[in-house]
């Protein structure tokens, strides 16, 4: 069964996965190295995980599985659960891809250095009405495709 996880620490999108994720009725695995208020539902797991750098990434990619969908701006991450099968999304509905992962992770590397550097400042822009609503398109659109992937179990005769 498609289970959607989150990696929830500065998620701007956790409304909107609990909202897809009842319709569909998917549990959601909220991961965060701290406790989270709000979003208590049935199919919701809040996870609080050791702190750390990537305790939360390690528990989410030790868990996905191939029909199962991750939501995260991490792309190292994004990176991890994709070698594991699943889908990928980012907050904004941009979805990771086999074939768009390194050239994600190139830029992050390129971005780092730059900021190392000081030529660049700033961050990324500030999350909109628009990604909102590419995100809970784009989500719709994974999980009906992870129901589409799942085995269909043999019909009894």
């Amino acid at each position: 069964m498609t289970e959607i996880y989150v990696d929830a620490d500065g998620c701007p999108v956790k409304e909107e996965v609990l909202k897809v994720a009842a319709r569909h009725a998917l549990v959601a695995h909220y991961v965060s190295d701290r406790w989270q208020r709000g979003l208590d539902h049935p199919l919701v797991r809040k996870v609080v995980v050791a702190q750390g750098a990537d305790a939360a990434d390690d528990w989410i990619a030790e868990r996905i599985g191939p029909e199962d969908i991750a939501v995260t701006t991490d792309i190292p991450l994004a990176k991890r659960c994709l070698d594991r099968g699943a889908r990928v999304l980012g907050p904004s509905g941009r979805p990771f891809t086999e074939a768009s992962i390194g050239m994600a992770l190139a830029m992050r590397n390129l971005k780092a250095d730059l900021r190392d550097a000081g030529t660049m400042t700033g961050g990324p822009p500030s999350f909109s009405r628009q990604d909102r609503s590419r995100f809970l398109s784009a989500l719709e659109v994974a999980v009906q495709a992870a129901k589409r992937a799942r085995p269909v179990p043999p019909q009894a005769t």
